[in-house]
């Protein structure tokens, strides 16, 4: 199964899904046409494998409602690919509430490491973010119901508000603007 959306890069480099899930990702992506000049896979092709490797497992981590943004991207190349397929293998190291990170393997079809990544991603509420949703990496069915509440003050922030107030059982119940809350007497 590929990577969907309209003029993705992961669909122009041809990259294929092979098992996604929230501690545990794999893609395959072709060395044709993702090379440099000399023949060679090109260090940023693998770098987008890395990425788009880690950040399904993020978005998947991050249940609906929420996204994942990849925030931090490191790789190390270990040798090069000149033909066949490259196999990249997210695994999750830390699955946070807001971060989660991924040690990313890249091997070519000899199981010869050509990569090693890390990549971090921030995760939020879809309602504070000007990303459209991501599309289904897996066969489950799309959830249409509401996302759900915060259970912190720190994932019920908006940007657009100096507060929020929570509920009995510290679940975010709204946002109070600064005027509001001024003429309670807060700070």
């Amino acid at each position: 199964m590929g990577v969907a959306g309209a003029g993705a890069l992961s669909e122009y480099m041809r990259i294929e899904v092979l098992e996604a899930g929230p501690a545990r990702t794999v893609l395959r992506m072709p060395v044709a046409g993702n090379t440099q000049p000399y023949g060679l896979l090109h260090g940023g092709a693998s770098c987008v494998l890395a990425e788009t490797a880690a950040s399904i497992a993020a978005a998947l981590h991050a249940g609906p409602g929420r996204s994942a943004v990849g925030i931090e991207l490191n790789a190390s190349h270990h040798r090069s690919a000149v033909s066949g397929h490259v196999t990249a293998v997210a695994t999750q190291l830390h699955g946070g509430r807001t971060l989660v990170s991924y040690e990313v393997l890249i091997k070519d079809d000899s199981e010869s490491r050509i990569c090693t990544a890390r990549v971090t991603c921030v995760v939020r509420a879809q309602s504070h973010s000007a990303l459209p949703a991501p599309p289904s990496w897996h066969d489950e069915p799309d959830r249409d119901s509401a996302p759900p509440r915060p259970r912190s003050a720190e994932g019920c922030r908006n940007l657009k508000h100096a507060a929020v107030q929570l509920d009995s059982e510290g679940i975010c119940g709204g946002t109070v603007d600064r005027g509001e809350r001024s003429a309670r007497g807060g700070t």
